[in-house]
């Protein structure tokens, strides 16, 4: 499947501000299943982007741009070509033992709740794969989806309590059971082709990784219940979210500000509705 994708970030400031610096983790790899046909970055200021990789291979791009600055747009479209792999991860770029995924963060610490919740669901099967499979279905069908109560900084166990919140939560609440399980567990941050249609998305879209012996990788989406398909677009890797992020940066100076995100994920070729 070929799906095109727009993602636009505005930054406003009541008072401008005088400089900022951004990072990007924007801009998605080729891998097993994933094919990056064309990608694009566009800033709305005059400024140049310097592509690096970071520690955990994912393609990074950071710019410095001076003010005054009342508008920043940060935009990136492009077309990836996606096969079904059944979940599986395969052909990227790997620079730490899967042991380093069972690294807890202040994000995804279980606390006891979560404990006795992961413990539950792992009676569900004998095997690693099974469990995670077990575990994603009991978050799938325990929490319900509210961007309302939740926001960046919520961790696992803050999320857990609510049994709402977005897809970043859903994320953070299987990798924290699945490393009390002692299974390696990773964020991912990317795109995702709805099925109904509906092409405008407020936020991009994140799941999970899990290493499963004989397997290897194998990506679970809680969100939606199902194990990451040609739908899914893969962009970036940490061990929570603040290390997947698709932007952060500083700014100095600047007052008021105000954000907005919009994202378009389309199956190029196909009439859709907004």
């Amino acid at each position: 499947m070929r799906i095109r994708i727009h993602h636009e970030t505005i930054y406003r400031y009541n008072t401008p501000a005088k400089s900022a610096i951004e990072l990007l983790r924007l801009t998605p790899r080729n891998h097993d299943g994933q094919y990056v046909v064309r990608w694009r970055i566009d800033v709305s200021e005059d400024c140049r982007l310097e592509q690096h990789e970071d520690a955990f291979g994912n393609l990074t791009h950071t710019f410095t741009v001076d003010g005054p600055i009342s508008e920043l747009r940060i935009g990136v479209s492009g077309e990836v070509e996606t096969q079904d792999t059944a979940g599986v991860i395969r052909g990227t770029l790997e620079r730490f033992p899967e042991s380093l995924f069972l690294r807890g963060t202040a994000l995804t610490k279980p606390d006891d709740e979560i404990i006795a919740f992961a413990e539950d669901a792992a009676l569900a099967a004998d095997n690693t794969l099974g469990r995670l499979h077990a575990l994603q279905s009991r978050i799938f069908e325990t929490f319900s989806f509210d961007a309302d109560p939740t926001n960046t900084g919520t961790s696992a166990s803050e999320a857990f309590v609510l049994k709402r919140g977005v897809c970043q939560d859903y994320a953070h609440v299987f990798i924290a059971c699945a490393r009390h399980l002692g299974i390696p567990a990773r964020y991912i941050g990317g795109h995702f082709l709805r099925s109904d249609g509906l092409t405008t998305q407020e936020a991009g879209h994140a799941w999970a990784e899990a290493y499963a012996p004989d397997l290897g990788w194998v990506a679970f989406d809680p969100t939606n219940g199902v194990s990451a398909t040609d739908s899914h677009v893969r962009v970036a890797v940490g061990l929570d979210y603040l290390g997947a992020a698709p932007i952060r940066g500083t700014r100095r100076g600047g007052t008021g500000e105000t954000l907005a995100v919009t994202v378009q994920v389309d199956q190029a070729g196909r009439q859709t509705q907004s």
